[in-house]
């Protein structure tokens, strides 16, 4: 397929991916600072396969966010042209999925392949790659021929430079846009194809520009030198001395840019306070969470942690008491103030588009499901299929709908063709379905179930079923009970699709 963006990794300044630091306010402060392309941190296959792609109308940002509600991966507007996000995978498949899935707001993907972390490593992801050619180009080919965007990798170099320029031959024959060269040595001993000892070149080991430099002039497509902060990279001016020492194509920087994102400021370095103070407006914008706001705040601060300000900042347990620390209280509450305006206006907007469209045939109600009213095992959608198997009509049918503001969901019955539902939405799909049942059961003036209903006739169908098989089993007959039965005391829980507003 052919590349359709612009983006080019030709003589450009880059922020590396780093776990923890490349957050969508470090990527944006990097990019006001004048770097040109930036990488998120790693994030991993599985783990994003099962987000859920959701428009936050709020902050105006695009969230992956887990099935646990926390968000994933942020991005917006502003980086869509220039970020690359960075996956670890092992599989092709599954990097495919996650590439078609994020394809649409970022401008690249990178596989990474030079992480020496063992949580990377120990399921073949990362630098383990490196030892399996097979995998490397099975994984690239398949993302080069599937998606529209420019796909890169990240690697270290291998023992050999004679080893790592002819994997990277074969790394570029797969169609890649780019790749990015850590000139740090990682060696990996293998024992029946499996991982047993790591070592790898740390930080204070000088970076390799001669093994850069090798590869660089063997291949035609760019080649982007990273792990000159130690050695080379003080200040903006040394970037270009890296370059021209790797003879890379651009120049990828991670431990100087997360100590002062400013390195990539022409001018020079901006005051480390103001570097902080506007990296902690993009965190108030973004709604970043605390503790990696706090995280990225004490590598800038590195030797300053002992001083007054750097213990206030360790022991702040909350992005209020950051902004504290940092003197920005009023900035917290004019930005606070703002984004709870905004919300309430888009709550009220959308209330009315809801009104605007409620089909009038549906009967609704405000209430919600408390499984503290109900015994144990006993709910309203229980009650509700035992009725209507009972007045031989279908079984009831729940669509349900999640609301893109909030992330809060709605469900319709639909029960002998009338439909119910709950004015009221809720914090799942499971309470949403329930509190509809409930509507359903009080319309038809049908028991749902409560506590305060006095006898329960399902839980005593469960007594006697458990009564029946105790019997059964002392006569040593068959416990086995025809599914058909078995539905009558068992809540249906099958799989409802979640249909998006």
């Amino acid at each position: 397929m052919t590349v359709n963006t612009p983006l080019c990794f030709r003589g450009k300044k880059i922020l590396a991916p780093m776990v923890r630091v490349g957050t969508l306010p470090m990527r944006l402060l990097a990019l006001d600072y004048g770097a040109d392309i930036v990488y998120c941190e790693e994030l991993i296959d599985i783990k994003m396969l099962q987000c859920k792609r959701v428009v936050n109308e709020v902050l105006e940002t695009v969230d992956f966010v887990a099935p646990n509600e926390r968000v994933v991966f942020r991005t917006c507007e502003r980086e869509r042209e220039r970020v690359v996000f960075q996956m670890g995978s092992a599989d092709a498949e599954r990097a495919l999925a996650v590439a078609k899935l994020v394809e649409s707001d970022v401008a690249g993907i990178d596989i990474n392949m030079g992480c020496p972390k063992e949580y990377s490593t120990k399921a073949s992801m990362g630098a383990a790659l490196l030892s399996d050619p097979d995998k490397i180009e099975s994984i690239l080919t398949t993302l080069v021929k599937g998606i529209c965007k420019p796909v890169t990798c990240k690697i270290r170099i291998l023992p050999s430079v004679e080893d790592t320029v002819n994997l990277v031959k074969r790394i570029e024959k797969t169609g890649i846009a780019a790749i990015a060269v850590h000139g740090r040595n990682l060696c990996l001993v293998f024992f029946v194809c499996f991982l047993e000892r790591k070592k790898e070149e740390r930080p204070q080991h000088p970076v390799h520009c001669d093994v850069i430099k090798a590869i660089s002039e063997a291949v035609s497509i760019p080649v982007i030198a990273n792990g000159g902060s130690h050695d080379f990279i003080k200040e903006y001016a040394d970037i270009e001395t890296f370059e021209k020492a790797t003879a890379a194509s651009s120049v990828m920087i991670a431990r100087a840019a997360m100590w002062n994102p400013s390195i990539f400021r022409k001018d020079g370095f901006c005051p480390l306070k103001d570097v902080m103070q506007d990296y902690i407006k993009y965190v108030l914008r973004y709604d970043n969470h605390y503790t990696n706001t706090k995280y990225c705040l004490c590598q800038m601060l590195r030797e300053q942690l002992e001083t007054t300000q750097g213990k206030k900042l360790h022991a702040a347990q909350s992005t209020q008491e950051i902004c504290e620390v940092f003197e920005m209280c009023d900035f917290y509450e004019e930005i606070t103030a703002i984004f709870e305006a905004k919300k309430t206006s888009l709550e009220t907007k959308t209330q009315d588009e809801d009104d605007q469209m409620e089909d009038p045939d549906v009967i609704k109600m405000a209430v919600r499901f408390d499984k503290r009213e109900y015994p144990p095992q006993i709910t309203p959608k229980m009650y509700l299929l035992e009725w209507c198997r009972k007045e031989k009509h279908p079984q009831p049918v729940y669509e349900t709908v999640q609301r893109p503001l909030d992330r809060l969901f709605c469900s319709v019955v639909t029960v002998a063709e009338q439909k119910y539902r709950s004015t009221l939405w809720d914090k799942s799909k499971k309470l949403a379905e329930q509190a509809a049942a409930i509507v359903c059961l009080r319309t038809l003036g049908v028991p749902e179930g409560k506590l305060c209903e006095g006898e329960n006739h399902l839980i005593n169908k469960r007594k006697r079923g458990d009564q029946e098989l105790l019997i059964s089993r002392d006569h040593g007959e068959d416990p086995a009970e025809p599914s058909h039965k078995k539905a009558n005391f068992i809540e249906d829980t099958s799989d409802i699709n979640v249909l998006k507003m």
